[in-house]
């Protein structure tokens, strides 16, 4: 399973890069208005931290304007995955971009009909959000199980299942159990993967064992 990060935060990016954990970064417009710096440079400057898909989303909603964004965004840099709704004229600037070897993650995906949609358009990735699902009663993880399944028919279809909206690392496992080949989350979400209590203790009583022992290895 590829890891991606769901932030604006250059600091954050470059602090997990360094954990060799981190495939690729995903953005929308509540966390550019998060991170507070103008969002071009901004997408320049994570694209030159990871060398995996860098997601950075459209503003429009009409295809004429949508495309020419999307045009501009992937022109930052090679690993540029331009982020559309998925609506008619989502898809229609997927498609484009898509046959013009351009990554399109298709986001805002609620529905496994809606993730047929995107994939016959030709997107890299469809980005299901578990965690608003959850939200309103529904069972996120169902939809991912649904899509691998779906896609799983149809080995000509390169959609990537990119699980997005999780909360928590049990969402992340969940995934990785189902099957889907990203996840995007947090930097505190993909954190919260190293803790275990048992870990923590049985750490604690060796740094106690080895002063017992009033040796050095340095």
């Amino acid at each position: 399973m590829k890891f991606f990060v769901d932030t604006g935060d250059a600091a954050e990016i470059r602090d997990l890069a360094s954990t060799g954990l981190l495939d690729g970064v995903t953005t929308n417009p509540t966390l550019i208005a998060k991170a507070g710096k103008p969002f071009i440079p901004l997408i320049e400057e994570i694209c030159s931290i990871v060398s995996g898909p860098v997601s950075a989303e459209v503003a429009a909603t009409d295809y004429e304007t949508m495309i020419k964004e999307g045009r501009k965004l992937a022109a930052i840099a090679d690993n540029v995955a331009v982020k559309v709704p998925l609506t008619p004229a989502g898809l229609k600037v997927c498609k484009e971009l898509s046959d013009n070897g351009t990554m399109v993650n298709v986001t805002l995906c609620f529905s496994a009909a809606q993730a047929i949609l995107a994939a016959k358009a030709g997107a890299a990735f469809i980005s299901p959000f578990v965690g608003r699902l959850d939200d309103i009663g529904h069972d996120g993880m169902q939809l991912i199980a649904d899509i691998v399944n779906i896609y799983n028919n149809y080995p000509e279809w390169h959609t990537e299942v990119l699980v997005a909206s999780v909360r928590h690392p049990m969402h992340i496992v969940d995934a990785a159990t189902l099957g889907a080949g990203v996840v995007t989350c947090p930097p505190d979400v993909i954190r919260k993967l190293y803790h275990h209590p048992l870990t923590e203790k049985g750490l604690a009583a060796f740094v106690d064992d080895w002063k017992k022992t009033g040796q050095s290895i340095l």
